[in-house]
């Protein structure tokens, strides 16, 4: 799945708090690793998130491998939302 950097970013900003904490347990993840796949790059505590970004406009163009932890934000917001 191919997602602009900034689109995946706002959906982050999007979260409620705790989500990040929420997506780590639900899919057995490490924190930080749900972090990094949002954009963070701190790999000393969590691992790559199976993403690869090439440059472009509106941050450049992300392509996720596995898309189960934006589903869950996703579902997460709409949670949110309703």
């Amino acid at each position: 799945m191919n997602i602009t950097y900034n689109e995946l970013r706002q959906i982050k900003h999007n979260l409620p708090t705790g989500s990040v904490s929420r997506i780590a347990k639900t899919l057995n993840l490490d924190e930080q690793t749900v972090r990094n796949y949002f954009g963070a790059s701190d790999y000393d505590d969590g691992d790559i998130a199976g993403k690869h970004v090439q440059p472009g406009p509106n941050g450049g163009i992300v392509n996720i491998e596995n898309t189960m932890i934006l589903d869950l934000a996703k579902k997460i917001i709409q949670e949110s939302s309703n």
